[in-house]
Formats: C-alpha cells, structure tokens, sequence
C-alpha cells in the first residue's frame, strides 16, 4: 500500500510541490527515506519513529520506504518529519487516508509526539492555497499561515495526538487567526538629534525617494543616531510590500510566534560580517542581511572596515533589486531591493576634517584619500547622496529639543511618495515604488529638468565627470527634491541641490 501526502521544498521564497510517498510492504524490517534529501531528511526517521512511539502507536514490522518526489529536487529541512509520519498513520490505519489527499503538510517533530514550529509556513500556505488545498501545520506557525487566504483551511496541531482525533472527529481545531506584531516600544525619533539640520534635510529627501546615502563625519557626530531615525520617517509597508517581504523572513524562520507588521526591516550587520551572511548563502542558500532588508533600511556602519569583496557583492543587487545565489547543485533568487544607508569616518583616526587638527602620520588629505582607496569606485557611484556631517558643538547639545520631529517629516515623506506612486501608475508601472527603483529610460521622462537646469547639469556632469550612472541618479534626486515640494517640473535648484549631494569620493581616491 502506497499512501502519499503533500508537502513543499523551497528554493528561494518559491514553495517547489513535493510528493512524499510512503510504501508498506513484507520483506526485511527497515525504514528508509530517498529522494535527495539532507541529513536533517535522513535523521527524520528517528524523530518519526519516536513520535509513534510517544503517541501510542507502534511502526509496523514491515519495510517502510518513503521516497520524497521528485526525487531529482534537493531536500532540505526538517518540515518533512510530519508529512511521513501521517503518511505512515494512514498506511497502518491510524487516520482515514482520504483525509490527507485535501491538505499539504509541513511540520517538525520533536521526541514526544508534539509538533514544533519551522520555517517557510507563509509561502507554503500561498502555494496550498494555488492548489486548492488546505495546510497543516505547527501550531506556533499557525498565525502565519492564516495571512495567505481568508477561506484557506488551516490545521495547526498542538501534537500528532490533536490532529488524529480531530480527523477521527472526537475533537475539533479552531482555525488559527492571522497574528500582528505589536511593538513594545516607540521608534527613535528625530526630535532627539539637535543640531545636523543638513543631515537631517539628507536624510527626509533619502528617505522620500528611496536613495542610497552615504554619511561621512567624525566619530560621535550623529552618524549611527541619523541612521537609526530613518525608519521612523519612511511610510509603512504596502500589502504587496509586506507579503514580499514577510516571505523572506518566513523562509528565514525570522518571523517571532508566526506575527507580521507593517514596519519596514531595518538591518544592521557588523563589519566583520561574512558574503554569505550579508548577501545570502551557505549550504542551503539562505537569504542574507540584504534580503531580509527587502523594502526596508540595510545600515552598514564603519563602511570601510567591511571585507573589500563583501562591499563589492553589493554592487549587483542595488541595480537589480535581487541576488541570485548559485551552488553546485542548488540556486536560489531572493528580492533584495534595500535602501542602502552607510556611515564611515573620514580618515582611520577620524579627525581629518577637524580644524586644526594634523595627521602625525602624512597630510591629512594623503590619509583621508588612503582611507577612502577601501572602497572601491563603482561602489561609491551607486550611492546617491553622500553627505558630510561635522561635529556636534556643546552649544547645539545645550539647546532645547528641535519643534520638528520624525512625524512631521514622515508627513512629507508620505505626501511625496503618494506622488510618485500616482505617476508611475498613470505610466503603467504598477511595480515601482520610488524614483531610485526607476530605470533610466523612465527617469529622463519624469525627471526632464528646465532649460537652465539642463544647462546646469550638462556643465555640473563635464565638471564633475559623472558617469551615465551618475548623470541618471542626479535627476532622480533632483526628482526626488521636487516631489518633496510638490513641483510638477523639476528646476535648476533641484538640480543643484542634488548635484551638491554627489560627493568628491572619486577626486579622493585619484588624491592617493
């Protein structure tokens, strides 16, 4: 007898169908699990065996084998555990069979016979729901579940106990409810930093348009304190936003008691991160810092002190929006479309730009350009604004809290992205959100300056040698400053405004 039950393998946040085939028969008492599967797969059979056990139920002294379809697509994780075990309660009569045939299934067990929760119940629900099909699964990933369809039909068993009587009809499930994170605290808010009033202009026009910014100051001048105030400004998560993003993080077991929210991710890696851990990889091709940051803040404090090629793997994902994890036998593609928010000191000791101050090494310009040769050229080019934030005075710490705090500017942010929303719908590109997302063909129509502007940028770009990379990312900023206005056309003082947020990085490390 030959019992099958539906579950999923992941690849990236896509739920890949599987066929788990669980076959009865007389011969040499064995169990075996085949199908390219891990080793968490293959320990499977003892966490199985002693959930029978602990359940009151006995493996049969027969050959069990279970072959997990299609047996080419590689197995990884540990939500098998429940689809065998069911299939084997149904081969031995434990459950009705024909019951299973509706539901997909997902689940770890532990030794006694409960079900704990795993990872990836959001997108495995969606691809259930796809199929027409009801889902069962641990109980503490039920509320996770319960956001992928209103009329999806979710089991969320406590234990293998609970769900055989309730198939048997002795005790019944209530349907989970979809759960929201709430937030214990407040947000930091921007009325906490006094003084850095161009920084602060930085950050609300970084903040309306979606830009890369990159702070450079002396160490505790505000650099870190701005960066962690930017998400207390943007706008929350759209719908679509948040299923994106609450993909990824399901995938990534990050999603605490299965609770979604519409606040936007904010990571903050150290510099001694690793590619994988930053980019995403490993031996099962799980999503990194800049994956989880997906519509959200990825804040790289220290930029010069993280690895040459770690900085560089960003480079594909700003332009793109996505990062293609490739294995020898595995590949995985995750939304990585993050804003990039970095700070860095201008020199190692940090005080090169402070008056009067001289290297005791070499010059002060020689040590900032040696500084600055860490990052390389074409990383610098993808960030738009790049912004110098000079120490704080005693005498701007002594004033009193500033009137206007991170509401009154997340009003604007808000009133500027609606109004690029609105004009990328009316030119029928429903999937861009903020003016950086916008491709070059698009941003020279939307962002077209006036005659004295286009002389301005013209000049500014032979000056300046901006690259064609360059050139586009200062309209969209001067697009972005214009919005924030509620200017229809962008004029010659959005261009300058945006061209003085280009930085000298590249003079710098010619400077070396």
């Amino acid at each position: 007898m030959v019992v099958r039950v539906a579950t999923v393998a992941f690849e990236g946040i896509e739920a890949r169908p599987v066929d788990v085939q669980v076959g009865i028969h007389s011969g040499n008492v064995v169990f075996t699990i085949v199908g390219l599967g891990d080793k968490a797969v293959a320990e499977s059979k003892e966490r199985v065996r002693s959930a029978l056990l602990a359940s009151g139920l006995a493996m049969p002294a027969k050959r069990i084998t279970v072959n997990l379809a299609p047996a080419d697509l590689p197995k990884e994780g540990s939500h098998y555990d429940l689809p065998i075990a069911l299939g084997i309660m149904a081969a031995i009569g434990a459950i009705p069979g024909d019951m299973l045939s509706s539901y997909l299934v997902l689940g770890e067990l532990a030794l006694d016979g409960t079900v704990t929760a795993v990872a990836g119940a959001l997108p495995a629900a969606i691809a259930a729901n796809a199929r027409g099909l009801g889902l069962i699964c641990p109980r503490a990933s039920g509320p996770e579940a319960a956001w992928a369809a209103a009329d999806l039909d979710v089991l969320a068993p406590v234990s293998l106990i609970q769900l055989a009587n309730h198939f048997k009809g002795t005790q019944v499930m209530a349907r989970p409810q979809p759960a929201v994170h709430r937030p214990g605290a407040a947000m930091p808010d921007l009325r906490d930093v006094k003084g850095q009033e161009s920084a602060k202009r930085a950050l609300e026009i970084a903040a309306a348009g979606g830009h890369a910014l990159l702070f450079n100051g002396p160490p505790g001048a505000g650099k870190s304190m701005l960066a962690s105030r930017l998400p207390s400004i943007l706008p929350p998560l759209t719908p679509a936003e948040l299923l994106e993003t609450s993909l990824i993080h399901s995938v990534a077991g990050a999603l605490a008691a299965g609770e979604l929210t519409d606040r936007r991710p904010y990571r903050a890696p150290h510099h001694s991160a690793s590619m994988p851990a930053l980019v995403g990889g490993g031996t099962q091709a799980r999503p990194g810092e800049i994956s989880l940051a997906h519509n959200g803040v990825l804040f790289l404090d220290e930029l010069p002190e993280f690895a040459a090629s770690v900085l560089d793997a960003l480079r594909q994902p700003l332009e793109t929006g996505e990062v293609a994890i490739v294995r020898a036998n595995h590949r995985a593609t995750y939304p990585a479309r993050f804003q990039l928010v970095a700070a860095m000191n201008p020199c190692r000791c940090g005080h090169a730009l402070d008056p009067g101050y001289a290297c005791h090494r070499q010059p002060n310009a020689r040590c900032m350009a040696q500084y600055a040769t860490r990052l390389s050229g074409p990383l610098l080019d993808r960030i738009d604004m790049h912004v110098e934030v000079p120490a704080v005075k005693a005498a701007d710490l002594m004033l009193p809290p500033p009137l206007e705090g991170s509401a009154e500017v997340a009003a604007r942010v808000a009133a500027a992205r609606a109004a690029q929303t609105r004009r990328f719908e009316a030119l029928g590109r429903q999937d861009l959100r903020c003016n950086a997302a916008a491709p070059a063909s698009l941003i020279e129509e939307i962002a077209r300056p006036d005659r004295a502007g286009q002389a301005l940028v013209r000049d500014a770009s032979d000056r300046m040698q901006l690259s064609a990379r360059g050139f586009h990312r200062v309209l969209k900023l001067a697009r972005t400053v214009a919005d924030l206005e509620g200017a229809a056309e962008v004029g010659v003082a959005h261009v300058a405004e945006a061209l003085s947020y280009r930085g000298d990085g590249a003079g710098r490390q010619r400077a070396a």
